[in-house]
């Protein structure tokens, strides 16, 4: 969801299993933790929905 939405995962940057993703239009990364491919926990997936919201309503702020 993230990569589709225009976020570009930082390799090499978390510690073990966490991820950093970011955005040209969010100041702060979105930091998830545990392997691609795992479920992700409840807790994650309202952050990404959180960040995703944030993105959209950015987006529109930047279009006159």
């Amino acid at each position: 969801m993230l990569q589709k939405a225009g976020f570009t995962l930082l390799p090499k940057r978390g510690k073990g299993s966490h991820s950093y993703w970011v955005h040209v239009l969010l100041p702060k990364p979105i930091v998830l933790s545990g392997k691609d491919g795992k479920d992700a926990k409840p807790y994650q997936e309202q952050k990404v929905m959180d960040v995703l919201n944030n993105l959209e309503q950015n987006q529109k702020k930047e279009k006159p």
